[in-house]
């Protein structure tokens, strides 16, 4: 396995540790072998990663567990490997040597706190007393004299949930995470992780030949622009390969969402989208007086996957996306009865390669069961598009005034707005990660990603128009 497939040794690390996990499940001998498993990612005695050979295998034991489920008394699906952790500096924002102690004292001016003060050769510091960490002072100094010193993890973090152990490792707060996993892929060292579920996933494509059931996989829209190193209908053959039934596209729920969606906001006046669970999770915690406008429509994902099981006794859902916060998703009430397991796109390309299924190899299949308004769901602004189409295709009359949210930070701004009832827009389009789903945290790359593969994916589909898509459904 090359290491290009992926953006860094770190993410190349992870999918080695759950490739041969699933390895050694496929062949029932995962518990036989589990303590050989770290000597087998990190042979030898020589050490590349850390001081040494025994630390990096200590580390790759704890990936094992994470690999296997995680810490079972932990609800939250993103956890940190504390001996990962290399402690990385905290002090927040900081003067450095490069203060020239000038006369015009910008950071000064700018401080609405009044934390700069001034030694006698006019340098200056910053008393961390009073700051809160607003980093004008950084923004307007004219010799990058002010750094932030914050930790990647917490800089990642736009909701404020790292914090750290009386060790001085990295810690999160369950209580504000929404597992939107920024930090996961941030982490230089690879010390926070999210826990996998591939065990479940194996389990129940091995015991369908004898239960009889269909294991269905349903796949996000932001499929499009993974596993570039092949074609996509290469990629719904491996997955047929795997053992799964039938590919479906979450577009369609998508396509579902969109109709229902549409019909809510015109009845309520105001509505925040429920596709996005990590900014779902945002309101709930941080806007809970704004809870009652979530869209009471399931996710994509949880829609077709009901529509599935509804439709097919004994069906069993896996789905496959970009997101760690989806398997926190699947552990609602709500949700939970409709889908079995979710994994990300990392741990599909594991689940191949445990199987030695080179996907370039094979034949083309197809996957084309949505429109293009669902399969735009997958880029942040696709949403509202799809919605104001359910307006039109429907005859609703109704004045759509989207408000669509590229990344957490925006995500806050518009609900503060809402909050404050100066927002100008009745229906928020909140997608945690920026770019929407094709940045999600599971992706196997995470360069910018261009939109316009996304549109360009969404107009290959042969039903235009969201109620063809959902027509097929009846």
């Amino acid at each position: 396995m090359p290491v290009h497939k992926f953006d860094t040794k770190v993410q190349h690390l992870k999918y080695k540790v759950l490739r041969e996990v699933a390895r050694q499940a496929w062949n029932d001998t995962l518990m036989e072998n589990l303590l050989d498993i770290p000597q087998i990612i990190v042979p030898g005695k020589e050490a590349t990663m850390r001081c040494c050979v025994y630390k990096e295998r200590a580390i790759v034991g704890e990936r094992v567990k994470l690999a296997m489920g995680g810490n079972k008394n932990n609800p939250n699906v993103i956890e940190v490997i504390d001996i990962a952790c290399d402690e990385c500096p905290v002090g927040g924002y900081e003067v450095t040597e490069s203060c020239r102690g000038c006369l015009a004292h910008r950071c000064d001016d700018v401080c609405k706190k009044k934390a700069l003060y001034f030694d006698e050769h006019h340098v200056a510091h910053i008393d961390k007393t009073k700051c809160v960490e607003c980093g004008m002072c950084s923004k307007v100094c004219p010799y990058s004299a002010i750094v932030s010193r914050k930790r990647p993890c917490q800089n990642a973090c736009k909701v404020k949930a790292i914090t750290m152990n009386e060790d001085k490792s990295a810690a999160i707060l369950n209580e504000k995470c929404i597992s939107c996993g920024a930090c996961v892929y941030q982490c230089p060292f690879g010390a926070i992780m999210d826990k996998s579920f591939i065990l479940d996933a194996i389990k129940l494509l091995k015991e369908a030949p004898e239960t009889g059931n269909k294991v269905y996989a349903v796949v996000a829209p932001s499929i499009a622009s993974q596993f570039t190193y092949a074609k996509l209908g290469q990629v719904i053959t491996g997955l047929k390969k795997l053992g799964f039934h039938t590919v479906v596209e979450a577009a369609l729920g998508a396509d579902m969402v969109a109709q229902a969606e549409s019909k809510e906001l015109a009845e309520k006046g105001f509505l925040t989208s429920s596709c996005c669970p990590a900014f779902v999770t945002y309101i709930r915690k941080t806007f809970p007086k704004l809870a009652d406008n979530i869209s009471h429509n399931l996710s994509p994902m949880a829609m077709i996957s009901r529509y599935i099981k509804e439709t097919t006794p004994g069906a069993k859902i896996v789905f496959i996306g970009p997101c760690t916060a989806k398997k926190m998703e699947i552990q609602q009430d709500s949700v939970r009865e409709w889908v079995d397991v979710a994994l990300t796109f990392e741990e599909l390309q594991a689940l191949f390669d445990s199987r030695d299924l080179d996907i370039t190899t094979m034949e083309e299949d197809v996957l084309d069961n949505a429109s293009y308004f669902g399969r735009i769901f997958a880029r942040c602004g696709g949403l509202s598009d799809a919605v104001a189409e359910g307006l039109k295709e429907q005859g609703i009359d109704f004045d759509l005034k989207g408000c669509s949210c590229d990344g957490i930070e925006a995500c806050r701004m518009a609900l503060l707005k809402a909050s404050r009832n100066v927002l100008d827009a009745n229906f928020i389009e909140g997608m945690a990660c920026i770019g929407g789903c094709i940045g999600g945290a599971g992706c196997l790359t995470h360069g910018e990603k261009n939109r316009a593969e996304v549109d360009k994916y969404g107009h290959e589909a042969h039903e235009k128009t969201i109620a063809d898509a959902v027509s097929v459904l009846k």
